[in-house]
């Protein structure tokens, strides 16, 4: 039972002992029910207030309905904030919470440990035969195009500007100053688009996917859900654990996902890009962009 499910079971607990709350415990209960993504943010005495009870009364609440006291109470609500199937503005005020009651140790652990499950989920789903596919769509393609906006734009560039190094014409979008509906205009069945987002997802993201699919183009898709819009549109489908303490989706196994795609594709192509690596590299050498040795 995952964590909505949990604070989900709360709330049907207080619907059943709704006739055997007093008309007090039935305020703070009514206030609980409308307003559960507070119970996890807020303490005792801020959710007495907003119901306009007496502190005591939220407690009574609690054991009517099988807990020892409100922090055992809102327990479940805070681990639904922290396995992020709350709102950005809820997680966000979680993460002050924690830090208020001097908790970071704690929360360091947390970091830690979502980042190791966010990686280890995202391969246990993936196999190498679908990778490989995805490279070699891109490796025979004309042109790639990464689409990523918001905190995936920098996850996009990066794996582009990586790529770039032993491969041209890629290309990271939106440029600065267009639109990616615009930058893909003259795409076609020869062109590949790498599209990524995550819940909530980004309407310019979902529209410029419906559009590479009526030019032509192969869509790879990276979300974080199989009923994501953009995975249901794509011939490449790459679901991704995202989940996090903090407030926005994490970026951890979308990263390690486009290392491991670009790895694929490098291990999938002609030896020519051996060459082209070689080369790029021996360029920066020559400009002296690189630290050598001794100096």
């Amino acid at each position: 039972m995952n964590a909505t499910d949990v604070s989900s079971t709360v709330l049907t607990r207080l619907t059943e002992e709704w006739d055997a709350l007093t008309p007090e415990a039935q305020k703070a209960a009514r206030y609980v029910l409308e307003n559960p993504q507070d119970v996890g943010v807020s303490t005792v005495r801020e959710i007495a207030e907003a119901a306009n009870v007496k502190p005591n009364t939220i407690v009574r609440m609690a054991r009517q309905v099988g807990f020892e006291g409100y922090e055992d109470f809102r327990q479940p609500f805070r681990e639904a904030i922290r396995r992020g199937s709350a709102g950005f503005t809820d997680r966000a005020r979680w993460l002050q919470d924690v830090s208020k009651k001097g908790e970071l140790g704690g929360l360091y652990a947390e970091m830690v440990g979502a980042a190791i499950r966010n990686i280890e989920e995202t391969f246990a789903r993936i196999d190498q035969a679908a990778l490989k596919s995805a490279a070699e769509a891109i490796w025979a393609s004309r042109s790639v195009y990464t689409l990523g906006v918001g905190v995936n734009n920098a996850n996009a560039r990066n794996f582009t500007y990586l790529a770039s190094t032993g491969m041209v014409e890629f290309h990271a979008i939106p440029q600065a100053g267009s639109s990616p509906a615009d930058d893909i205009a003259w795409a076609d069945e020869r062109d590949v688009l790498i599209a990524m987002t995550s819940r909530p997802y980004r309407t310019e993201v979902v529209e410029t996917v419906r559009i590479a699919r009526e030019q032509g183009m192969t869509v790879i898709s990276i979300s974080d859900s199989p009923a994501s819009p953009i995975v249901m549109a794509a011939q490449h489908r790459f679901v991704v654990s995202v989940d996090t303490p903090q407030f926005f989706p994490s970026s951890v196994s979308i990263i390690a996902l486009l290392e491991t795609l670009l790895s694929f594709v490098i291990a999938v192509a002609s030896p020519e890009i051996v060459e082209r690596v070689e080369k790029f590299h021996k360029r920066r050498h020559m400009l002296g962009l690189y630290l050598e040795d001794g100096e």
